[in-house]
């Protein structure tokens, strides 16, 4: 039999895109942040330097690959670099959202697979794991040569959402393709599910009606990230057209571009849940005081204290069925 790879002890370092997030897994792990350097020089270069010896040791740079997106995975890149060359026994990548998800596909003549692409660049700066939060799309795991752990944070809302005992609600997935997730998030409340049925008209994708039993139900719409917040406020406006009662969001990554703030906020909407996994924009929080934010540290930190003593991640997510 194998013997289990044995790594010295865990190292911790933070990026420069979730600084507040990568406290908290530090202060959930008792473990105290590295001390580096991070910066980028006049000539708009990043560089990275540790402040102390990280030789076999078993490292895990948290960085999530929201906006600035081309900075942070950068950034990301050369931190994983710098770990590998200063002799770390292992780098993990710990990547709350991993940016360009919907780049999984050749959908169109003549474009790129960017998602492949990122995977690839991790890869090659030397990264030996990954960890990550709810991608877009399950196959972007199969771009991936070397082995991690794609989590879900949808038993973080599932638990909330049942503190709440509705008695009388629907959870609708905000789209056919989150129709699998949406319906594992319904059996876990004891819910009945219901889709938005959306098509193309002219140059934008458009909802159009709700497949399923909403009037006089209070809805919960769920989905993996709110970027624009587009097919956000479209399935809301579906719902209510429909007879809904009370609406609520609940979602992973506030990406939260453009005018997704302001957008949300003209809405009727009873309460948006969401994580930490991306730092919130400027803003949010004031204009939109109906806003409710988990965090994800405790979930990343047992999953890196798991990773570091080579024990299952799977246990964590049961009896949530969603998580494979």
């Amino acid at each position: 039999m194998a013997q289990l790879q044995e790594y010295g002890k865990i190292v911790l370092y933070s990026g420069n895109g979730c600084p507040d997030l990568a406290a908290e897994i530090s202060a959930d792990l008792e473990v105290p942040l590295g001390g580096r350097e991070a910066r980028k020089f006049a000539n708009d270069n990043t560089f990275v330097r540790l402040y102390q010896s990280v030789r076999e040791q078993d490292a895990f740079v948290i960085q999530t690959t929201s906006a600035p997106v081309n900075d942070n995975l950068m950034e990301l890149l050369i931190f994983i670099d710098t770990l590998k060359r200063a002799s770390a026994g292992r780098v993990t990548a710990v990547i709350p959202y991993l940016a360009y998800g919907r780049s999984d596909k050749k959908d169109q003549p003549r474009v790129p697979i960017t998602a492949r692409l990122v995977a690839d660049m991790i890869q090659a700066a030397g990264a030996d794991r990954y960890i990550t939060l709810d991608l877009h799309a399950g196959q972007i795991q199969g771009f991936f040569s070397i082995p991690g752990d794609a989590l879900t944070a949808f038993p973080l809302l599932a638990d909330y959402m049942r503190q709440k005992d509705l008695q009388d609600a629907v959870v609708v997935s905000a789209d056919l393709g989150f129709a699998k997730k949406a319906r594992v998030f319904a059996e876990e409340l004891d819910l009945p599910v219901a889709f938005v049925e959306k098509r193309r008209v002219a140059d934008r994708t458009a909802a159009l009606t709700v497949i399923g039993d909403v009037r006089g139900k209070d809805v919960i719409i769920v989905d993996d990230e709110v970027d624009t917040a587009g097919t956000m406020c479209d399935d809301i406006q579906v719902m209510k057209e429909a007879g809904a009662g009370d609406v609520y969001c609940c979602f992973v990554h506030a990406v939260f571009s453009g005018p997704a703030v302001d957008s949300l906020r003209a809405q009727p909407i009873k309460e948006i849940v969401t994580t930490n996994s991306v730092p919130l924009r400027p803003g949010a929080r004031e204009n939109l005081p109906n806003l409710t934010v988990l965090s994800v540290a405790p979930l990343l930190a047992s999953v890196i204290t798991r990773v570091h003593s080579g024990r299952s991640v799977g246990q964590l997510f049961k009896p949530y069925h969603g998580y494979s």
